[in-house]
């Protein structure tokens, strides 16, 4: 009985212990990174080599358009530059969205450096709602050269945040079409 009671106690600490261990095991795994921000990095423009950066989007289950407004740029590694976004709403409701980014090779995350990005907070959208959205990064100088082409893609997921409660009125409502239908 001792033992079980040992063991018990062990595995409430170990599930305790955790809740602070996960974000250092995600930032160690380069994994779950949304929104994370890095300090400011000292570059230094790179003007003997260019990388084509393409954009991709993509919606998951939502009724939204999701576009860049420019489908390539290329730029120098360590220059600051802007592209922008444009998501419409098209169902008749609000609709919040988080947009996941992805790159490719996988290896160039680590050397993109988003100052400013629509990915870093929950995006809503009023029924019929056109939004401009802009993204500014750097590549990092320190980007192996054999790597000439990054994607950058971007899916947006529909989050919780957009419906509000439901009014007695409207719960009601509901409940009486319920009991009638049955």
């Amino acid at each position: 009985m001792f033992k079980l009671a040992a063991f018990a106690v062990a595995m409430f600490g170990f599930g305790y212990a955790l809740v602070p261990l996960y974000p250092v095991v995600c930032g160690v795994l380069g994994i779950n990174q949304t929104g994370v921000t890095r300090g400011a990095v000292n570059t230094q423009v790179d003007m003997t080599r260019s990388v084509g950066i393409e954009f991709d989007t993509n919606v998951h289950n939502m009724a939204w358009k999701f576009r860049p407004l420019q489908s390539h740029v290329s730029v120098h590694p360590g220059e600051l530059t802007q592209v922008m976004f444009e998501v419409v709403n098209t169902r008749n409701v609000s609709v919040t969205g988080q947009a996941i980014p992805s790159y490719g090779p996988t290896l160039a995350g680590e050397y993109f450096r988003k100052m400013e990005c629509f990915c870093f907070n929950k995006q809503t959208l009023a029924p019929g709602e056109r939004r401009q959205m802009p993204v500014v990064f750097v590549v990092d100088p320190e980007l192996p050269k054999e790597i000439a082409n990054i994607t950058l893609s971007y899916t947006f997921f529909e989050v919780e945040g957009n419906q509000p409660a439901p009014s007695k009125a409207s719960a009601v409502l509901v409940t009486d079409n319920f009991k009638g239908g049955v």
